[in-house]
């Protein structure tokens, strides 16, 4: 029997119960694993755990987290790249209510999870089997991961961070004056990407919301 050291990173008791039950049910049905869990509710406490002597194999990540006490911390998308740091040889499985393409293209470029999960998509079984697929074969994503990834293949469209941002926030409503408080470039440069974005959707006389609505069909935002 192989012993799977957990750490469970999550500040909903039911979310972490959640994984808690699917991680028993594993080792019920097969007695390949057991599993030692241990938890953290906070940034602060993860960032605890992880300096002990003890390496995780296994590490449930939310990413919608408060900031640590420092303020180093944002979010659980900054602890992943610390935990991808200090234990690069910890799978970990994220799991986020964010559903927009652009959040989760983000965390799949930085991150890069062995499991992506949308809290919404996922049933009691469904983790199971997300669990053991991580555990054997990698990676494991949720639909909507799937959607967005199928969305991007589907496309030739090679935009780089600064053309998400723009398109990001332009889907948000920011108004161009704004823009540069957002995004490290100047008014003219940011016009000027807008202006080949169009090209690359083939839309070059229509306005700012036919290109958001272009970038939301093909699976940017």
């Amino acid at each position: 029997m192989t012993t799977i050291n957990v750490l469970i990173i999550d500040d909903h008791p039911i979310i972490a119960d959640a994984y808690k039950s699917a991680l028993m049910k594993i080792s019920r049905d097969d007695d390949q694993y057991e599993f030692s869990i241990f938890e953290a509710n906070t940034i602060d406490k993860a960032l605890l755990e992880l300096s002990k002597k003890i390496t995780f194999d296994l590490i449930f990540l939310d990413i919608k987290l408060p900031k640590s006490k420092d303020n180093k911390f944002l979010s659980g998308e900054d602890l992943g790249l610390e935990i991808r740091r200090v234990s690069p040889k910890s799978k970990i499985i994220v799991a986020t209510t964010y559903n927009d393409n652009y959040r989760l293209n983000n965390i799949l470029k930085s991150v890069n999870p062995d499991g992506f999960i949308i809290k919404n998509d996922i049933t009691p079984n469904e983790l199971v089997s997300a669990i053991e697929i991580v555990l054997d074969k990698p990676p494991y994503y949720s639909k909507t991961v799937l959607q967005l990834l199928r969305k991007q293949f589907a496309n030739n469209f090679n935009l780089d961070k600064i053309d998400r941002q723009i398109l990001f926030e332009l889907s948000k409503g920011t108004k161009m004056v704004d823009l540069p408080n957002k995004i490290p470039m100047s008014i003219g440069g940011i016009e000027r990407r807008k202006r080949q974005l169009k090209e690359v959707f083939g839309i070059i006389k229509e306005e700012d919301k036919v290109l958001v609505q272009m970038a939301k069909e093909k699976g940017f935002v």
